[in-house]
């Protein structure tokens, strides 16, 4: 696990100093080693650079890393799973390695097949290839976007970084995005391939990117062609529940590779007690097992971890979360993401990984698990908004609709049976909204346009409809692509790997692996949804090794009381962020609108958390931007 840059300048200079400078901004992903390389020609220069946190091959993994001629050189950031199985297949090519590390083996795959070879790899990764045989650079990142990768294009250079923070050592800071800020006002993270300022991208998952030095040519090519229709599987319950639990196993065992010791995230929920039941099975000494709670018993879930640390015999190593632990640690944490970031939970993902790195470099974790087998709310929504819009009249419910939703407004940041109803009433819709909406965090389209002062065409919402249109609704498989392309890789994933290199921890999440994925995909929705019980198939697959019922309790997640703290820790701060002056003179909101809103909330008219929380971390984000 490491973080890579790389600087290319279209003119002959020295890079020592650049390079150098964009490593030292993550020493936090990689504080065990660092490495670089750079090349002067008469018409460019090229900087490789990279930070390491060694976990396999600790004694000769160092990077880069180049071929025997020196004529290719790689810096890679993550973890191949099957790494010895490829190197295995390169040996009987009669193909020699150096060192035992996966970096070498993505570097010796791409020398015997090229580019194809990245659809080989089963892991997470951002790595890049310099290939001066044939002047081109190779930028790949995974197939769900768990490790991240920025880049930037302009006259005089093209430069690319796992962190956005590295690229402002080669770019001067550009202005915001209109695109950027809108979607992080709708959803609360700003998903790939924009980021919150212009000129600079976020290469999406599953692609690589083909520069030709010669001529200045970017190509953006899949790894993958992932098929969009769902392909019926005629397979019976008994013989998926099987494969299922086969899959998943494997798949931890897998992710278990590691030089260094390894846990796992706890919470006590589905996922992370059968990533943690099937670690503990696979290997022969004690695992670590790692939880937070909180003061707050209305988000504390620490008996159910309890409960499964028992069952597994696991070390448990419990962390109960204090409000001042976490608003002490809010700017190290909100500004880590270089970019406006609001799902409140990554600050207790933070405190989680701040513990569990004190103990472990590794830790499994149980992320994925809703996307794959469709464990969220918004699944089963889905599936109600297509019954409800076939019964009721689309006239009929936009007539009660406004009466409904004054009677489920709230008062306070208490995300119960009156919260969830309202979200489900906002949901609704009788046209090609539909899955915006579900995914829409924060502000819906309308709200926006009296938010924001500038009113123009926002492309990357066409963008993302257009793309979202192209699922069918009326399936689980449509819901499914929508969390993979939009909210797995622009919020859970960012969440997981600023929160945890932010400690030096690595996580990995063994739920996502493409053979487990595309195996879901083939399964009939009523395998994973059934009767109303999310993840059915996963839970029928693992419920005997568990209490009975166990894995059918409802989950809260690392919910944070965020709406709450406006109002009582951070009111003062939040309240300078709506003085008249400041926001007039930023020119960026409609004063008179966002301070009602504000108001409102800060008086306990109607809460609006999923509304207030991201305004205060686009302003926090701003103010240490552009005025500090």
């Amino acid at each position: 696990m490491c973080g890579i840059n790389g600087v290319l300048s279209f003119k002959k200079i020295s890079l020592f100093k650049e390079i150098n400078s964009m490593n030292n901004l993550i020493i936090h992903r990689g504080p065990d080693d660092d490495g670089i390389f750079i090349e002067e020609n008469d018409n460019y220069s090229i900087a490789l650079g990279m930070r390491r946190l060694s976990i396999i091959d600790i004694e000769s993994g160092s990077q880069p890393i180049f071929s025997d001629d020196k004529q290719v050189i790689i810096v890679f950031n993550g973890e191949i799973y099957n790494y010895q199985k490829l190197k295995k297949e390169l040996e009987e090519s009669n193909i020699y390695f150096k060192t035992n590390s996966d970096t070498e083996v993505i570097l010796k795959l791409y020398l015997k097949f090229g580019t194809k070879s990245f659809s080989k790899l089963d892991g997470m990764f951002a790595f890049s290839i310099y290939d001066k045989r044939i002047n081109k650079l190779f930028i790949a990142r995974d197939f769900f976007g768990e490790k991240p990768l920025y880049y930037s294009k302009n006259s005089d250079s093209f430069v690319w970084a796992s962190e956005l923070k590295s690229i402002f050592c080669s770019v001067e800071k550009p202005e915001i995005s209109t695109e950027g800020m809108e979607l992080f006002f709708k959803l609360n993270y700003i998903p790939a391939p924009y980021t919150i300022y212009d000129g600079i991208l976020k290469l999406s998952p599953n692609n690589y990117i083909e520069f030709d030095i010669r001529t200045k040519g970017l190509l953006i090519k899949p790894i993958h062609i992932e098929e969009k229709i769902k392909s019926e599987s005629s397979i019976s319950f008994n013989s998926a529940k099987k494969i299922t639990k086969n899959l998943i196993e494997e798949s931890v065992f897998s992710r278990s590779v590691s030089d260094v010791s390894i846990g796992t995230f706890l919470s006590g929920g589905v996922d992370s007690s059968i990533i943690s039941y099937c670690l503990a099975k696979n290997i022969d000494q004690r695992i670590n097992t790692f939880s937070i709670g909180f003061e707050n018993k209305k988000f504390d879930e620490t008996n159910k971890s309890r409960v499964v640390s028992k069952l597994i015999n696991s070390k448990h190593n419990e962390l109960i979360i204090k409000e001042n632990s976490l608003v002490d640690e809010l700017d190290n944490i909100l500004m880590n993401f270089d970019e406006p970031f609001a799902d409140a939970s990554a600050l207790a993902t933070f405190l989680v990984s701040k513990q569990t790195s004190n103990h472990v470099k590794v830790a499994l974790t149980g992320d994925g698990g809703d996307e794959v087998f469709a464990g969220y709310n918004k699944h089963y929504i889905g599936l109600i908004n297509n019954r409800y819009t076939s019964l009721v009249p689309s006239l009929l419910h936009n007539r009660i609709k406004p009466l409904v939703r004054k009677l489920l407004v709230t008062k306070n940041d208490n995300r119960g049976l009156r919260f969830k109803l309202r979200k489900i009433l906002d949901s609704l819709d009788y046209n090609e909204n539909f899955y915006w909406k579900i995914i829409s965090l924060g502000f819906q389209e309308d709200e926006i346009k009296k938010l924001l002062i500038n009113k123009k065409q926002n492309d990357s919402l066409v963008y993302f409809k257009e793309k979202l249109n192209d699922f069918d609704r009326d399936n689980l498989f449509g819901y499914k692509m929508i969390d993979k392309i939009v909210s797995l890789e622009g919020d859970m994933l960012v969440k997981v790997d600023r929160t945890s290199m932010l400690s030096s921890l690595e996580c990995r999440a063994p739920f996502l692996n493409k053979k487990i994925w595309d195996f879901t995909n083939t399964l009939p929705d009523n395998y994973l949804i059934n009767k109303g019980s999310k993840k059915f198939i996963l839970k029928e697959a693992f419920k005997d090794y568990f209490p009975d019922s166990f894995l059918d309790k409802s989950k809260k997640g690392f919910g944070v009381p965020v709406g709450d703290w406006l109002r009582g820790t951070l009111r003062k701060e939040f309240i300078s962020y709506t003085d008249k002056k400041f926001i007039q003179e930023q020119g960026i909101f409609e004063y008179e609108n966002i301070s009602q809103l504000v108001y409102n909330h800060l008086n306990g008219k109607e809460d609006a958390t999923f509304k207030m929380w991201p305004f205060y971390c686009f302003q926090k984000w701003y103010k240490n931007i552009y005025l500090n």
